[in-house]
């Protein structure tokens, strides 16, 4: 049986494929309906109030991104497409396309200062590994909080949340997959 590349650009391209695919599948969810009930879903007091949780929440997953960066610059390649996504899930949340309001297109390099609910910079882990493994840990955590919110949402905001919790599901993938890659390789060697 071939073995797996090791090569970082293969990661790299798995990565940006998964999360390209989590991007892709937003935008068509959060686009698809015509219907003029979407912008009253998400206007109404309980889909504003979800839509507000999901910035917050995407907001406290930015600054745990922006504090492992600080912490960890060696992983920047690694998890800066993914942090650029969550940014854009803050736009989203902050402004969805069903509404019918045109939105500006959202910065992906966002400075964290403008993430809602922004407290203190969390405390990241000394090794990039556990740094990696409290990001898929968080991302896992809000993706859990956003499916099992789906069951009090208005239609249009319960396709925000499954689109933006499958997108956290992949990056939870893509944050642990290239560790336990490289704990096989260290088997097999």
């Amino acid at each position: 049986m071939p073995q797996p590349s090791t090569h970082p650009s293969t990661h790299l391209r798995r990565r940006t494929l998964l999360a390209g695919a989590a991007v892709g599948s937003a935008a068509l969810l959060t686009s698809c309906s015509e219907q003029p009930a979407a912008s009253d879903d998400m206007d109404s007091a309980a889909g504003r109030t979800l839509l507000d949780k999901g910035a917050r929440d995407s907001g406290a997953l930015l600054a745990r991104y922006d504090a492992t960066l600080t912490a960890h610059p060696g992983l920047e390649r690694r998890i800066r497409p993914l942090r650029d996504e969550v940014a854009r899930h803050i736009a989203a949340f902050e402004a969805p396309e069903a509404t019918g309001t045109p939105s500006a297109t959202p910065s992906a390099t966002a400075s964290p200062s403008r993430a809602p609910g922004r407290q203190r910079a969390p405390e990241v882990p000394g090794t990039e590994k556990k740094a990696l493994a409290e990001l898929a840990d968080a991302e896992r955590h809000t993706a859990d909080l956003r499916t099992a919110a789906l069951v009090s949402a208005p239609p249009e905001v319960a396709r925000l949340l499954a689109s933006v919790a499958a997108a956290g599901a992949a990056h939870a993938h893509l944050l642990e997959a290239r560790d336990e890659h490289d704990e096989k390789d260290g088997k097999n060697a």
